[in-house]
């Protein structure tokens, strides 16, 4: 681990809101006056009826369970627009940065994004929504993703967000298990000039048989693409919005009431709904923004991220909304159609804040230093990076190129389950140590402990763990309770919640992420499930078997490796075609995220004598580390030929 210790700049220092003292002390209250601190936070909301008590949370086995705020009523939208609305009206909301560099950039006002969340909260009820339905969203990064967003809110829907990189039969798996009434979409996507067929993709899906829950469908005219429309299921946003009126009332939503659902990848194959609700989640969300970035009033705020995953739910639209920031919105790629074009954004919207993925700054980085060179980033202050563990490397060139020494990089720890950041060094307060997040905010205690759940001493690899309720939590999994309880709990029994990732806390209490526990594989920052990839590859007619695994990746932190058998039908089928065949079915299943970087054919898997595939060997193999032990295999000599055809491939 890096010893590197990089000081606060001085101009932070000077107009710090609180000094390292004071950070511990707000910690230890946070511990040891829980309720009563996370009543003093939940002032930060603007609440319908105040709660009394904060949690009702216990990991404790006789009592276990999630609750927050569980007697206080709000609506999510409201705190997010109309309680703005007196002094930041005409303040910029949203900022958005097309994905051609040509066009025009768009911005909608407090009052402008309040008056349109109204008028789509309308046009959803008029399509038969009602609290406590469900509703997809398959958009791309654009102003309107925001919007239904905020409607799902306002009228008490849950909504569930669909990147819109996933194919339409991944599309169709999220749809039919949450039981989906309405989808929106738009007609296209554009990202990197190229168009993605969003509406298609959409009416891919609800052809399958098993797709059969949603009544209707509206689509936003985003490229003017021409598409398909079915009578009676599908109508146009914009035709759907110029017919109501521009003022909705919020829904009264108890704090345990569910905001919304977020899919992400399970080590069994099946994504898990993973179900946040609307009072601690927003509290959460709020609390962090402002706090991990030192959000100011008049800082342009950009999270480089897509409302598809739950960095953009909490970080472009409920957390800095909930704080009346500006927010900026982009559609296309950072380093399209110049390496340049992240810095270049930062300029033309003169950016205070920076939020991005470490597998962005490798990529620009391979680049040249030239690209960051030809812009200013006068404007930027603060740095920030989500999404996987960032290598010393990038660190210090995102600190020193972009940066150029004078902005702090806030690296945040954190999962789609917990919410929101969870473990960073704060801007003006903490040092700043390459390759670490950093420490806990309040109310998160971390433990690192062995298999058998005993804490291991500093400077030790072990199993990460947090061991008591926080706000911003999931609440469970959606239709699945056991699920949740057997994801999270089950390793350690429900005393802990087990993270599912590798890490050591160094003797300054600062922690350091080293890579997943289980069968995840983490490609820019994005979760993929290994038994997913595996049952896409299975599914072509070609593959016997499969094994997935993550492989370190310089650009990406992991890709996936898959390890494939052939059907004695495919045989003479040439490698390098069934190569690219098995990438692009893989994608067209999943998504071109899932796409395996490396395929290595094999006769068999490394197996148990009881058939089981032991991933392990597999993984070890492509990280180059010892086998460990491989008494158990049914044909030892299976590796020595898989570490043959790693070599060929």
């Amino acid at each position: 681990m890096s010893e590197d210790l990089f000081p606060i700049p001085a101009d932070w220092a000077a107009h710090a809101r609180m000094n390292q003292a004071a950070r511990a002390a707000d910690y230890r209250r946070s511990l040891d006056d829980g309720d009563a601190y996370w009543l003093e936070q939940a002032q930060r909301l603007d609440w319908i009826t105040p709660p009394t008590r904060a949690s009702d949370s216990s990991f404790d086995e006789a009592d276990f369970g999630i609750q927050w705020f569980a007697d206080g009523t709000l609506n999510v939208s409201a705190n997010c627009l109309d309680r703005h609305l007196a002094e930041r009206g005409d303040i910029t909301a949203i900022l958005w940065e097309p994905d051609d560099p040509s066009d025009a950039p768009r911005s909608l006002t407090y009052r402008e994004l309040h008056a349109e969340v109204c008028r789509f909260a309308n046009v959803l009820k008029d399509a038969g929504a009602r609290r406590g339905d469900r509703i997809t969203i398959y958009m791309p990064m654009i102003p309107e993703a925001a919007v239904a967003l905020l409607a799902c809110a306002r009228i008490g829907a849950i909504h569930s967000v669909v990147f819109g990189g996933f194919s339409p039969e991944a599309l169709a798996g999220r749809i039919t298990d949450c039981d989906s009434s309405i989808v929106v979409t738009a007609d296209e996507g554009r990202r990197g000039g190229k168009r993605v067929p969003l509406k298609a993709n959409v009416d891919a899906a609800l052809a399958l048989d098993h797709c059969t829950s949603v009544r209707r469908v509206l689509v936003v005219r985003a490229t003017g693409g021409a598409v398909a429309m079915q009578p009676g299921r599908d109508s146009w946003y914009d035709e759907a919005m110029a017919g109501v009126a521009p003022d909705c009332p919020a829904e009264v939503m108890k704090a345990e009431d569910p905001l919304f659902l977020l899919y992400t990848s399970g080590s069994t194959g099946k994504p898990k709904g993973v179900c946040h609700s609307s009072g601690g989640y927003l509290l959460w969300a709020s609390l962090t923004h402002a706090l991990c970035f030192d959000y100011r009033p008049g800082d342009v705020w950009w999270c480089a991220a897509d409302v598809g995953w739950v960095t953009g739910h909490s970080y472009i639209v409920y957390g800095p909304l909930a704080n009346g920031a500006t927010t900026l919105m982009y559609e296309g790629l950072p380093s399209w159609p110049t390496p340049s074009r992240i810095w270049e954004v930062v300029d033309r919207h003169q950016v205070h804040t920076l939020f991005t993925a470490p597998t962005v700054l490798r990529a620009l980085m391979k680049e040249g230093d030239h690209h960051v060179a030809k812009t200013s980033r006068a404007s930027l202050q603060l740095l920030g990076s989500v999404g996987e563990p960032i290598n010393p490397e990038a660190w210090r060139w995102y600190h020193g190129v972009a940066g150029e020494g004078r902005c702090p990089i806030i690296d945040t720890w954190w999962q789609t389950e917990t919410g929101h950041c969870m473990v960073t060094t704060l801007p003006a307060v903490d040092k700043m140590r390459p390759g670490s997040c950093g420490r806990p905010l309040p109310g998160v205690e971390i433990e690192v402990v062995d298999e058998d759940g005993n804490p291991v001493e500093p400077g030790t690899n072990g199993l990460l763990t947090i061991t008591r309720p926080w706000p911003g939590m999931l609440a469970t999994l959606y239709g699945d309770d056991e699920r949740f309880v057997e994801t999270y709990f089950s390793k350690f029994g429900k005393d802990r919640y087990f993270v599912g990732d590798y890490a050591q806390l160094d003797p300054d209490g600062y922690l350091w992420v080293i890579g997943r526990a289980d069968d995840v594989v983490k490609v820019s920052g994005h979760r993929l499930s290994t038994a997913e990839v595996e049952s896409a590859l299975v599914s072509h007619h070609s593959v016997a078997e499969a094994a997935v695994v993550g492989q370190p990746d310089e650009d990406t932190g992991q890709a996936i490796a898959a390890f494939v058998t052939i059907e004695d039908s495919a045989a003479d089928v040439s490698r390098t075609e069934l190569v690219e065949d098995l990438r692009e079915h893989v994608a067209a299943k999943i998504g071109k995220l899932a796409r395996p970087k490396r395929i290595v054919f094999t006769y068999d898997l490394p197996k148990t004598r009881s058939g089981k595939i032991m991933r392990r060997i597999l993984r070890n193999l492509v990280e180059d580390k010892p086998l460990g032990d491989t008494s158990t295999l049914r044909d030892p000599s299976i590796v020595e030929h898989i570490a043959k055809k790693m070599k060929e491939s």
